[in-house]
């Protein structure tokens, strides 16, 4: 998932975006409430974690500012404002979810799975295509029967793929969900997971195909020929 986060207190920021970039998410971290409403209309974003007490434009100007204008990227609001009439206000304006903090990071994340699930229409964390199964949540993935292990990096990418299985995911679309824009991209790091995802599904009906100059498609053995995403 490519995510937005802004947070001005340095150490909660800092261990947001370690936290989901060790867990293969391509998190861009922005402290200024003015200059991440800028950014926002540059580039699309799966996901925008906000802070409400910001610097430069605070978090509800700057959600109310987002939906004005019609983006529809879904807002997981992070703040220190337990008060019921503050969640309610917020998410009135807009917001998708409301955490309080402190939080687990733990629980961050399920409730950004949630919110991307919501927002895509899937219903569980659990998606099942040929004989693979994979569990988000868990980070967990069975293939033929058998339980594989891949990196987050490399279960990122299967994510991304099988969220729209039978339809191309552009390459473009992975290498920004999967990097970002933080960190210089060796040209062939796309290819190289690619390849190693489909040794580990070797044994089982779930075929990783290349569309050569477009992208990537997930699809069972049996499945018709792809239609671009």
């Amino acid at each position: 998932m490519r995510a937005l986060l802004i947070e001005d207190t340095a150490d909660l920021g800092a261990a947001i975006a370690a936290r989901l970039r060790g867990q293969g998410h391509a998190v861009e971290w922005l402290t200024d409430g003015g200059h991440a409403s800028r950014r926002i209309q540059e580039d699309p974003f799966d996901l925008i974690i906000l802070d409400l007490m910001l610097p430069g434009m605070s978090g509800s100007d700057l959600l109310k500012l987002l939906r004005s204008r019609r983006i529809r990227t879904p807002v997981l609001v992070i703040t220190a404002r337990g008060d019921v009439g503050d969640k309610i206000s917020v998410l009135d304006i807009g917001a998708d979810d409301y955490l309080v903090k402190p939080f687990d990071l733990r629980e961050l994340e399920a409730r950004m799975r949630a919110v991307v699930r919501r927002h895509s229409g899937i219903p569980t964390s659990k998606i099942e295509i040929a004989d693979v199964a994979i569990d988000i949540a868990a980070q967990s993935i069975t293939a033929a029967g058998a339980r594989i292990e891949l990196t987050r990096r490399e279960f990122r990418l299967l994510e991304l793929l099988v969220l729209s299985p039978g339809l191309v995911v552009p390459r473009e679309r992975l290498i920004d969900q999967l990097f970002g824009y933080e960190n210089a991209v060796n040209p062939n790091a796309l290819e190289l997971y690619i390849s190693r995802i489909r040794r580990r599904l070797k044994a089982s009906r779930l075929r990783i195909e290349t569309v050569w100059g477009v992208g990537y498609v997930a699809k069972a053995d049996d499945a018709p020929t792809a239609d671009l995403n």
